[in-house]
């Protein structure tokens, strides 16, 4: 057997059914994450089996990215787990039948708790489907498994609908790489937004003067490759920056460039941070003011470095 060709043809079997199940999503996405983004405890997710350890992935992914969540086995909550549960929690049931018994025996005892309950099932008319307040479908036609038994095709199909729940709460919640950092401070991210902006920035600081002319002006921030320069007057004081944006706006301005100094087109004052600020205040500051280059002051309030977006994430190799 060819097992390249036969790897290929489960690849696509599973990436067919895959979107078979994404046309078929509807309003209620809207609602089960309304009704978790507006819930006051947390998510507990519910399994057995294999759905057990893609409902552990969905609940951690979910935990890391800002919704509250924890898992529990479905069979253990029936041995004492449910005092991890409280009124104020939500649980999303995860079952492919919607027909597992360990699964069903812990609806009853939740309804008595006072929970709000999620299914994650294949079968949207099951019994499990008729017992809670909002179903999320991951049904498919067929396992990728050649008896149609293992589960194969369905868990691929219940963790991506739990990576379409877990991105679209945290689109929700407005979740950025700041809060991703304080979640996982023995990351790589991490470690780096808790440093200090010193300890990242360029020293090399990009210089122009209010009178250097206009190509002049973009050989500095060519040269420096940050995408902008500092301008200083006679004093050698900071008072302007000149950006990218700032040389195409230009260039659509004026007709004669030649003779153009950068203080005919800068941007008086610029966004800056102290170098001894954490490199999270300094992203926040780059997503509120949309840019992507801060300038570095010290005590005095002199330019001492320049720092970009790229010091804080390398965009071309993401950090996990």
């Amino acid at each position: 057997m060819n097992f390249i060709e036969r790897s290929k043809e489960i690849f696509q079997q599973q990436i067919g059914e895959l979107q078979k199940l994404a046309d078929k999503i509807g309003p209620e996405i809207n609602d089960v994450v309304e009704m978790i983004y507006a819930s006051k405890g947390k998510l507990v997710i519910m399994g057995v089996g294999k759905t057990g350890i893609i409902g552990h992935k969905i609940s951690s992914s979910l935990a890391s990215t800002g919704t509250p969540s924890i898992f529990v086995n479905a069979a253990e909550a029936m041995h004492g787990d449910l005092g991890m549960v409280s009124k104020n929690d939500i649980v999303l049931l995860i079952s492919n039948s919607g027909s597992s018994s360990e699964i069903l025996n812990v609806v009853a005892p939740l309804k008595k708790i006072g929970c709000q309950l999620i299914a994650m099932t294949g079968n949207p008319h099951s019994v499990l489907a008729k017992e809670v307040e909002l179903v999320l479908n991951v049904g498919v036609s067929k396992e990728a498994c050649p008896l149609d038994l293992a589960p194969t095709t369905s868990t691929t199909a219940t963790l991506v609908m739990g990576d379409a729940l877990t991105i679209c709460l945290m689109e929700r919640r407005g979740f950025k790489a700041e809060n991703y950092a304080l979640y996982h401070p023995g990351g790589a991210l991490g470690r780096r937004l808790i440093s200090c902006v010193k300890d990242e920035m360029f020293t090399d600081v990009p210089k122009v003067y209010e009178t250097t002319v206009f190509k002049d002006v973009i050989y500095e921030v060519s040269n420096k490759r940050l995408g902008m320069t500092m301008v200083y007057n006679a004093q050698n004081q900071a008072i302007g920056i000149i950006t990218d944006g700032d040389i195409r706006r230009a260039i659509q301005k004026f007709d004669k460039l030649k003779n153009l100094k950068a203080v005919d087109f800068m941007t008086q004052g610029f966004k800056r941070i102290n170098q001894d600020e954490l490199l999270t205040e300094a992203l926040e500051m780059m997503d509120l003011n949309k840019i992507t280059t801060l300038s570095v002051i010290d005590d005095a309030e002199q330019v001492v470095g320049i720092l970009s977006i790229h010091n804080i994430i390398d965009f071309r190799n993401p950090i996990n």
